[in-house]
């Protein structure tokens, strides 16, 4: 969009033809995003081009303008160039806590704004992990203080690859005001901070989007049983291992507190020994049977079951799948991984389509299907992954952005020439530092495997340089020609030709 405006300057022609169509620049973007690798992003305008945006195009567009988004070293002159009186969205990227934070508190244009107009707030905070819990709570609560019209905020969920996870029990409940919002897309540490936050004054609240870091029983008194009638719509997401009895006593309690929930969005990864997998039966008897008014439920469990008794019976993949028949499920996909030789068994379900951009870490038993919505992946197994199964993986998840491969296990066939091609479009890190050498060569030589985005790689120095032989082989041979951050395990004695590797590092 920055492009657009500043081709505009001093063309009357051109500009006249953007004005009759209000559609082009409704939702304007004054950010540029430049990635240097997956977690270095930059968002900042060149500043002549900024310059002469601010000067000749904005006080003649800002009428149509309805959402806005601007990074930290802009806003100040966009926000001075014009009035923008139709503008009710609001997105501030890449801000660091301690200037955002003076922003709110000082007298300034954005506080205005905010206060008297914005009904959408998108906030994204640079390395807001590496800031104190006190300063985003504090801007948290800044937030929910001055914007008197909020009803729609995103705090920290802007982009897939980086999460902020908030801490908010740092301060008393009584710091929080009460708010209109209705509804909050957020991350939390901790399950902790999600009752935290429920418990505070967010009355109108009607849809939470939350993903927790961790999950376990609450270290302070926080109450998990008033219920929650203004709640209609949850998508909670918890991508580490959680104990089923913590599940059990901690999240279906919660979710049964939302009695007038019409849309539920559930994401688990859950641990349990000596007991049969999660199955319909049990989700239906835990949540559905308490849920009167939900009408749709979108869930992806996996759980993880430890046989330190070796009698136990799981059930098979039928079995599964037999238990969602007659239960008001949608349909439903399934697939068991027991091994007999070892103690830990798999087993996962989910709606489709599938709708999550997480899948929870593979191996060989996976079959497949429509998994279009999965940016980040894991794969790990005792057993090789073989040419096939990539190609089926690149098939199934052509949207996949994140790949960690573990697997020690060589592979057995690596007769590419007779295989097609492997394409990852979208792929833009991949880590194999927890893989066999096979695997580098399967993702790193062009004549395997295409990786046109590729712009971070994990791998051991070892593998790198048994895949290159000493950095002998043709450069062309490799998918490193976009690379923009290596990780290798620890310092390494950089070859002469190094850079002819990977040019833009």
């Amino acid at each position: 969009m920055v492009d657009v405006l500043y081709s505009l300057v001093d063309v009357n022609q051109r500009f006249d033809r953007l004005v009759v169509d209000p559609l082009t620049i409704r939702n304007l973007n004054m950010t540029s995003r430049t990635i240097e690798s997956m977690y270095d992003q930059t968002f900042s305008i060149d500043d002549e081009v900024l310059s002469k945006i601010c000067e000749k195009i904005l006080c003649r567009i800002d009428h149509q303008v309805n959402r806005l988004t601007v990074e930290q070293y802009s806003i100040k002159r966009i926000l001075l160039a014009a009035n923008y009186p139709q503008l009710y969205s609001l997105s501030l990227i890449n801000f660091e806590g301690k200037i955002l934070s003076e922003y709110l508190t000082g007298d300034s244009i954005l506080c205005e704004l905010v206060s008297k107009q914005i009904t959408h707030l998108n906030i994204d905070i640079k390395d807001a992990n590496e800031e104190l819990s006190t300063t985003t709570s504090n801007i948290f609560i800044l937030i929910l203080s001055l914007c008197k019209k909020l009803f729609h905020l995103n705090f920290g969920d802007l982009f897939f690859e980086r999460k902020h996870w908030n801490r908010f029990s740092c301060l008393p409940v009584t710091s929080y005001p009460s708010s209109t919002l209705t509804k909050l897309q957020i991350n939390v540490s901790t399950f902790t901070e999600c009752l935290f936050l429920l418990d505070t004054h967010l009355e109108c609240l009607s849809t939470l989007i939350i993903h927790v870091n961790v999950i376990y029983y609450p270290i302070q008194d926080v109450d998990n049983t008033k219920k929650l009638p203004k709640l209609k719509h949850l998508s909670f997401i918890a991508r580490t291992y959680t104990y089923y009895h913590d599940i059990h006593t901690l999240v279906f309690p919660l979710i049964r507190r939302m009695i007038n929930l019409e849309e539920l969005k559930l994401y688990l990864l859950i641990k349990i020994f000596d007991s049969n997998f999660i199955d319909g039966t049990q989700l239906y008897d835990q949540l559905l049977f308490h849920m009167t008014k939900l009408n749709e439920f979108t869930f992806s469990i996996q759980t993880l079951v430890y046989r330190c008794k070796t009698t136990i019976s799981l059930s098979s993949n039928e079995d599964i799948q037999r238990s969602f028949d007659g239960r008001e499920y949608q349909q439903v996909g399934s697939y068991v991984d027991i091994n007999s030789h070892i103690i830990e068994a798999k087993c996962h379900i989910y709606s489709l389509p599938y709708g999550f951009e997480y899948l929870p870490e593979i191996n060989n038993s996976f079959p497949g299907g429509m998994f279009h919505t999965v940016r980040y992946l894991i794969m790990i197994d005792g057993h090789s992954f073989e040419h096939k199964f990539f190609q089926l993986i690149s098939d199934d998840l052509p949207f996949l952005e994140m790949l960690d491969v573990h697997n020690s296990k060589p592979q057995k066939d690596k007769q590419y020439s007779s295989t097609r091609l492997i394409t990852f479009s979208y792929l833009k890190l991949l880590n194999l530092k927890s893989a066999h050498v096979d695997y580098a060569e399967q993702f790193l030589f062009t004549k395997m495997t295409h990786l046109p985005r590729l712009l971070n790689l994990c791998i051991s120095y070892e593998s790198l340089t048994m895949i290159t032989k000493n950095f002998t082989i043709n450069t062309k041979c490799f998918n490193f020609n976009k690379l923009k951050d290596l990780d290798l395990d620890g310092s390494f004695p950089r070859p002469e030709n190094f850079h002819q590797y990977f040019p833009l590092l």
